[in-house]
């Protein structure tokens, strides 16, 4: 999968490096990382239902703490989503 581009004599780098670019989007050797960027790995079931019941009860947690006013609420750092 190696991709060879040697530079021509009186070629400016810039030019070199565009048809460098170039020969890899051809060769999709840039699609491959891409995708691998994204592949997420296989969480089993069970770990998937243990993460979730850990984000509630500490959710819950900081609810608590916030209404008996041991965590003081900032309204500047409201999170959007």
């Amino acid at each position: 999968m190696a991709i060879e581009v040697k530079r021509k004599k009186g070629e400016t780098f810039e030019s070199f490096l565009r048809r460098f670019n170039k020969r890899l989007i051809q060769s999709k050797v840039i699609l491959e990382f891409k995708d691998k960027a994204h592949e997420k790995s296989h969480v089993s079931r069970n770990r998937q239902k243990r993460l979730a019941v850990e984000r509630k009860d500490y959710r819950e947690k900081i609810e608590y703490l916030k209404k008996t006013g041991h965590i003081i609420e900032d309204k500047r750092k409201k999170k959007h989503r």
